[in-house]
């Protein structure tokens, strides 16, 4: 069980922007589910899972890179650094893969923010900007990481911080839309996965018994 005293994985920030319980799973509960998301995810991070430095154009690329704050007690790895070539140095460029597209909540926003605050705490460099790649769209998405956006950051991981202190997992989510694509459904809300069997056995059953099946005569 992770406690106060370990630090933050980047990730965590991913999911509890999401859904604080779905982290509390995860991370406190040690529980995890694949289903179909998740798989696609796991295919989309090989590439980057493989590590190495590599030069264009210029530009420095390092993929999976180990990040940490001690500030915020984040640590975690990063898909894609790019230190892009400036007069006053380097300046980082964080880039997280992404399954699917660009999402309505600001999850996926959130957790490249928190890399890109473990970059300036590292370099010293600002990290005025990130993006995210999405596999569906083959696209990226550049996040400025603004006030907001780093407000929400560390809120997010004052929250986690929080949480793993308390070691208590909280209940579902109110927002529960948002469970329809969480691989851990069936473990976070059983009675609510199992309704659709539910409903469809009972109606079966019902008809069942206002229509007796006839005995064939001997």
């Amino acid at each position: 069980m992770s406690t106060g005293s370990e630090p933050i994985p980047l990730s965590a920030v991913q999911h509890a922007v999401y859904c604080l319980r779905q982290a509390a799973l995860i991370h406190l509960e040690r529980l995890w589910a694949d289903n179909r998301f998740t798989a696609e995810g796991d295919v989309l991070h090989a590439v980057a899972d493989k590590g190495g430095t590599r030069r264009a154009r210029g530009v420095r690329r390092v993929l999976s890179l180990p990040l940490a704050s001690a500030r915020l007690n984040l640590s975690g790895i990063a898909d894609l650094v790019e230190f892009l070539p400036g007069p006053g140095g380097e300046t980082p460029f964080p880039i997280e893969y992404k399954r699917g597209r660009p999402k309505l909540h600001r999850a996926d926003e959130a957790q490249l923010c928190a890399q890109a605050l473990c970059l300036e705490e590292m370099t010293g460099a600002p990290v005025p900007e990130g993006a995210l790649y999405y596999a569906q769209t083959k696209r990226r998405v550049t996040v400025p990481f603004d006030a907001g956006l780093r407000a929400l950051t560390e809120a997010t991981v004052a929250d986690l911080a929080a949480l793993f202190a308390a070691g208590r997992t909280p209940p579902p989510t109110g927002q529960r839309s948002r469970c329809k694509a969480c691989s851990l459904i069936e473990l976070c809300r059983p009675d609510s996965y199992a309704r659709p069997v539910r409903v469809w056995r009972d109606r079966m059953l019902a008809r069942a018994l206002a229509d007796p099946p006839t005995p064939e005569a001997e």
